[in-house]
Order: C-alpha cells, then sequence, then structure tokens
C-alpha cells in the first residue's frame, strides 16, 4: 500500500505500538507462538514454506543452482548433526560465531559485538528457544528493518556438507543460536548469498534500530579513544575495518596477521602501566574465531611481562580464539575505519541517558518522476523528493560555546539485498540541506537551486545502504533533498533524524507544476483532445507496455483492473485521469513492477512468492486473506501474472483506503448503515 492510506495505516499503528521490539511486526505474517502450537499439538516439526531448503534459498549466482559450490549440500537439522545440541549455552559469547563459507564477516562482527551487550542481544534472540522443552523445529529473531521491528520464523534445518555446518558456526560445533540467526537474516534478505558483502553499520543497525557513524583514523578525532571507551560503556555496538586497494587483497593476511578487507569487532578499551608510560590499549576480534595480531601487546608478546599482574591476569587470555590486544596507536596505524552504532531511546535503560527525538519518512525515487540526480543535474535535481526540517530549540551544551541544533540524518535505500538476484545492487546515495526559512510549504523548482548554495551536506555519495551525517546548524527550517547520484535510477529509500530537541519533520508534496515537460508531453500524447485519461486509454496504453516485455507473463490488462485504478486515484468525479493522477498511478506501477520481480522466478509468481510480493508491497494480511487473493487472481495453475498481481494491489488499497476513510476514531473497527453498504458495493 502506498500514498496517504498507507502513511495513516503506518502511523496508528505505530501509535497501537505495532512495529516495536515488544510489538514486532510478523514477517510473511508467520505467527510463531500459533505455528509451534500447531506442530506441537501434530508432533510434526516444523517445515518452512516460505524459505524452503532449496537453492534458491542459498543463492543466484557463486550459490546459484548451477554452481559447483552448492554440490554435496544437504539440510539437516541440529539433531541430526550431534547427540545434545543447544541454542544458547549459559550466555552467548563471541567464540558462538565462527564464520563459514560465506562472506558476510560484515554481519557477524555485528553479530560478536551484540554478544557484549545482553539487553541488546535478548531483543534479537529470544531465549525462550531451545532443542529440549516444547521443540518443534521451529525458531524466531527479531531484526529491525526501516523504522520498525520484524519477527522472523524459520524452521531449524540449516545447509550442511560433509556433516557440518557450511555457514557461520559456533567454536564447540553444539550451540546453535548463530547459525539460526544467520538463516532468518538470509530469509528476510532474499537468501544467504545476499548477505556477502556488507559494511558493519548495516547489522549493527538491524539489531538495534540504533544510527551508526564511521571514523576516517587517518584524520582521527583527538578524542577517539575516550569516545571508544564511552560507547563500549553505553553498550554501543563497534566494529573496524582495513581498506583494500584491489581485489586481490580482499580477505589477504598481512605479515602481522591482520585480515584486509575483513570486518572486526572493537570489544574492550583499557589502560596499563608500562615501562613509566600509560598505554592506551583496544581489544580487537576477528569473527573467523583465528588468525590474530602477532605485533607488540598480542597473545604473546612480550609488552605483558612489564605490567602488573594484577593487569596481566585481567587482560590477558592466551588462545587462538581471534580476539587481542593492541595499542592504540598500532590501531590507528593498521585499521582505516571504525564504525560505531549509537543505541535507540527504547534500547536504554535509567535516567543518566541522554535520549535523541526521532523524525522519519519513506519515500520513492522514480525514473522521469521523482529520482532527479545529484546537484551535478542541475535540470532535474529539483524533482528529487523534499522534506523539511524545522529546528527550534538549541542545544543544552554546545560545541566550542556557539549555539547550533545538533541533529544527524540518515539516508537509507531499501531492499536492495532482496534485489541482488535480480542483477540489481546498492545505488550510489547522498543528501544535501538548504535554507527554507521565509518560504511556503511548496516543493522548490530549480531557480532556487540555480540560486541557492546547500547549507550542508553528506560527507560523500556512496553505494551503501545508508549514507548518515552528523551536523551543528543555527535554528530554523531546512529542507532536506535524499537523492541518488545520477538521475533515473528507480529505488525506495527511508529517511530519518535524530535531533537532540524535538524537531517537526514533514514531506513537500508535488502538484501539476512539479512534473517534467517530457512526461506532460508523453501524457498529452496519450490522452487526446480531452487531456484526460478514460479506462478504455488506460487499458490500451499499459497492454502496449506489457506486450512488448518478454520478462514478464501477462494476457494483458483487463478493463475492470483499469476502472479500479481510476476509482483509486480519480479525485474529481471524472471517472477518468488528469496529469498528476495519471503521474501517480504510473509511480505507483513501477513500484509493483520492483516488488514483483522482487520474488520472480520464472516469469509469472507462485502463490509462495505473492504472498512475500504483497508483504513487499507494504499490506500486512492474515492467511484467510492470502488464500482469498490466491483463489481470486491466479491461474488454474495457481500462478500470479503481472496484471492480476497489479490488480489484486490496487482493489486492496482501495479496500483500506474505504475503511481508513469509515473508522473515525481510529479504533480498527466500522460500522455500516444500510445506504453505506449499497454505496461500498457500487
Amino acid at each position: 500500500m502506498s500514498g496517504i492510506a498507507a502513511k495513516l495505516q503506518h502511523n496508528r499503528e505505530k501509535a497501537q505500538g505495532i512495529g516495536s521490539n515488544s510489538h514486532a511486526v510478523k514477517y510473511l505474517n508467520q505467527d510463531y507462538e500459533s505455528l509451534r502450537a500447531s506442530c506441537l499439538d501434530r508432533g510434526q516439526l516444523f517445515e518452512d514454506d516460505c524459505f524452503e531448503p532449496l537453492p534458491s534459498s542459498l543463492g543466484f549466482n557463486e550459490l546459484g543452482p548451477n554452481s559447483h559450490k552448492v554440490r554435496g549440500i544437504t539440510w539437516k537439522r541440529p539433531k541430526e548433526l550431534c547427540d545434545n545440541p543447544q541454542f544458547i549455552v549459559e550466555n552467548a559469547t563471541r567464540t558462538d560465531i565462527c564464520q563459514g563459507a560465506l562472506g558476510d564477516c560484515w554481519l557477524l562482527a555485528a553479530i560478536a559485538s551484540l554478544t557484549l551487550n545482553k539487553q541488546v542481544l535478548s531483543r534479537v534472540v529470544p531465549h525462550d528457544q531451545s532443542f529440549e522443552e516444547n521443540y518443534a523445529g521451529i525458531f524466531h529473531f527479531e531484526f529491525w528493518q526501516f523504522g520498525e521491528w520484524v519477527d522472523v520464523v524459520v524452521d531449524d534445518r540449516l545447509p550442511t556438507r560433509d556433516g557440518e555446518l557450511l555457514f557461520v558456526h559456533s567454536a564447540e560445533g553444539s550451540e546453535f543460536w548463530s547459525a539460526l540467526l544467520e538463516k532468518a537474516y538470509a530469509k528476510i534478505n532474499g537468501c544467504y548469498e545476499a548477505l556477502s558483502g556488507g559494511s558493519t553499520t548495516e547489522g549493527f543497525e538491524d539489531f538495534t534500530g540504533g544510527i551508526a557513524e564511521s571514523h576516517e583514523l587517518k584524520n582521527a578525532d583527538p578524542h577517539l579513544f575516550k569516545i571508544i571507551k564511552k560507547a563500549l560503556e553505553r553498550g554501543s555496538l563497534l566494529g573496524c575495518s582495513i581498506d583494500i586497494t584491489s581485489s586481490a587483497d580482499s580477505e589477504a593476511v598481512t605479515y602481522r596477521k591482520l585480515v584486509k578487507g575483513h570486518a572486526y569487532s572493537v570489544t574492550g578499551a583499557d589502560k596499563v602501566e608500562y615501562r613509566g608510560d600509560t598505554v592506551q590499549l583496544i581489544r580487537i576480534r576477528n569473527p573467523w574465531g583465528q588468525v590474530e595480531w602477532n605485533g607488540a601487546w598480542s597473545d604473546n608478546s612480550s609488552e605483558w611481562r612489564y605490567v602488573s599482574s594484577d593487569d596481566r591476569a585481567r587482560l590477558t587470555n592466551r588462545s587462538e580464539d581471534g580476539e587481542f590486544w593492541m595499542s592504540f596507536s598500532d590501531f590507528l596505524r593498521q585499521y582505516s575505519r571504525l564504525e560505531i552504532c549509537n543505541l535507540t531511546p527504547d534500547a536504554l535503560t535509567g535516567d543518566e541517558y541522554k535520549k535523541w527525538a526521532e523524525s522519519e519518512f519513506e519515500d520513492t525515487w522514480r525514473r522521469g518522476v521523482s529520482a532527479g540526480g545529484c546537484r551535478n543535474y542541475p535540470n532535474s535535481f529539483w524533482m528529487n523528493p523534499q522534506f523539511v526540517i524545522k529546528l527550534d530549540e538549541v542545544d543544552d551544551d554546545p560545541d566550542d560555546g556557539e549555539e547550533g541544533c545538533t541533529f544527524i540524518v540518515g539516508l537509507m535505500q531499501k531492499n536492495r539485498r532482496r534485489m541482488r538476484k535480480m542483477g540489481q545492487d546498492m545505488e550510489t546515495i547522498g543528501f544535501a540541506i538548504y535554507e527554507y526559512s521565509g518560504k511556503r510549504q511548496v516543493h522548490l523548482k530549480k531557480n532556487f537551486f540555480l540560486r541557492n548554495c546547500s547549507a550542508a551536506r553528506s560527507e560523500t555519495f556512496i553505494n551503501l545502504r545508508e549514507v548518515c551525517n552528523h551536523f551543528s546548524l543555527p535554528p530554523g527550517e531546512y529542507l532536506i533533498i535524499p537523492s541518488t547520484f545520477e538521475p533515473n535510477k528507480n529505488g525506495d529509500f527511508y529517511v530519518r533524524v535524530f535531533s537532540e530537541k524535538q524537531a517537526d519533520f514533514q514531506y513537500i508534496d508535488i502538484d501539476e507544476d512539479d512534473i517534467s515537460d517530457r512526461f506532460k508531453r508523453l501524457f498529452g500524447q496519450l490522452a487526446g483532445h480531452d487531456v484526460e485519461i478514460s479506462a478504455f486509454e488506460l487499458q490500451r496504453i499499459l497492454n502496449r507496455v506489457v506486450t512488448k516485455r518478454d520478462d514478464i507473463k501477462t494476457d494483458g490488462f483487463s478493463l475492470s483492473t483499469c476502472r479500479n485504478m481510476i476509482n483509486l486515484l480519480d479525485k474529481d468525479g471524472s471517472g477518468k485521469l488528469g496529469v498528476v493522477e495519471f503521474k501517480i498511478l504510473w509511480t505507483k506501477i513501477e513500484k509493483f513492477l520492483v516488488c514483483y520481480y522482487l520474488l520472480l522466478e520464472c516469469g509469472c509468481m507462485s502463490a509462495s512468492e505473492m504472498r512475500m510480493a504483497v508483504e513487499a508491497a507494504g499490506f500486512s494480511l492474515n492467511n484467510t486473506l492470502h488464500q482469498i487473493i490466491v483463489a481470486r487472481y491466479s491461474e488454474p495453475s495457481l500462478t500470479i501474472d503481472f496484471d492480476n498481481f497489479v490488480g489484486s494491489l490496487i482493489r486492496l488499497e482501495s479496500l483500506f483506503n474505504t475503511f481508513n476513510t469509515l473508522d473515525k476514531d481510529g479504533d480498527g473497527e466500522i460500522e455500516l448503515g444500510f445506504m453505506e453498504v449499497r454505496v461500498e458495493m457500487w
């Protein structure tokens, strides 16, 4: 669902606590408790039909169905792998996370840091799970996804080769929480291979809902050691890495036994007295569980002989477990980047913590409509979505005595990992900030940006999931413009602003003046002399487009579906679409096409894929409604082609719009009189 109806529903659900960690959204509408109870009643182990033990769950390229890397892989439950499997033995520790045959060290470094904060860990890994009491082959985990917490269910069939887990595993081999967590994260991202390569901050944020900052160590803040120590004391998650200069450097081991292009966790910071001086030390962990720094302050280095016996006993652990100490000065020389994830207010307990105020918004970039590219493209930059933030109150403790308003802007692109099997990856994204004070609440046009410089901007445009920067500006109103680097790049994005004081945040909507001349000319050619598009004209336009594509299966859009589209958007009751209404519809269809492709395997969609695509489109439905949709819109073979998929989503949005209109008091229930029933049936 999109537009006003989606926003109203999202706000209502959020006000009711839905999407919070304590009331997470059920991913694909799978409810852990009811599924487990059903399995126990039937005496059967759970089998997840939404993430089956198939090649498509492993990957699409290097782990794809035809790859030699998937030969000999079998899916087994932990009880088939060892005599006494355990979910978590006593407490989860960093040694429970050893990397397997998957390039997701970034994720494992985030998981390893997660074990250092038991409160945060319990939000992601519910501990009321085991292989003994009420075991039914089903487990669940919670992840933060673009503004809400999502509860993800998995069965415990894990990919193995020669009786060993293929991917993440614990050091002793009998503890399975980390392997099951990795599977749940692979499920929500489409497959295991989608997890290959990434930034530790992505894992940090999905495990906490927090917002991350990055420090380039070549130009380190002079107070960075203190920042690290404070962050560890506050339960923040920290990761570090060494940049590579070529693909040959990826995971190359230096003579000092550090791995390039590899994600490490920072797990400790301390000071010791050494030969009359105070030395700052940093503790780091390799998620491989082995390959450790062999320089000064490593496990068996001579430096430990010259510290007090108390410090030596407190800090040293002379074993090959992947964790080691090094001096802070060596840390700055050897590593390239440090990432810190600051926790959100709901993850913090106690009044001693200052908490951020948070604002958020979701929108889309669509080619020819709202994907204007960066400032390098002045003719289209103004077409990007625009948001206004109003900063009224200055900080309580301003930096350097200058009054200002501190805030953090994070721009995140959505669902890009899931789209990797379609040959798409992260777009290059960034944002610019302009003074907006004194302007009417209108979408600013090209001339404004030609005449005005930005007040601030993202540090860089980069092809990561999120671009995030910290700012301090004078009180006032500011326009935030998120964009891809190049124009005409489709994508969905999520913006959030963390401010030290409460701030108003609003979206600047489009009007007819915002539509490009090119789109208007196209509309004029399609609409004819009356400059409106009827259901018959819409049917002809859409079928002309889809019949040219051989990558999707469709019998063409029916006149009934086209009438439903017009009914959804026809604001003036003319029974036709004007240029603004047609632009909105065109954007919707492009978004639906992305959702359709997201889970497409062979040109048309299966019933199970339909369920996941409907979720990706923004609808949360129960099993009964899913069954009705499949029965009504599927072919006899239980496949759903593109026109039926669009028709079902348009119908769903119309129904949600109607319900939201009639739900006057927002309690989730409506009453219909006879005349209202007649109107809705009509």
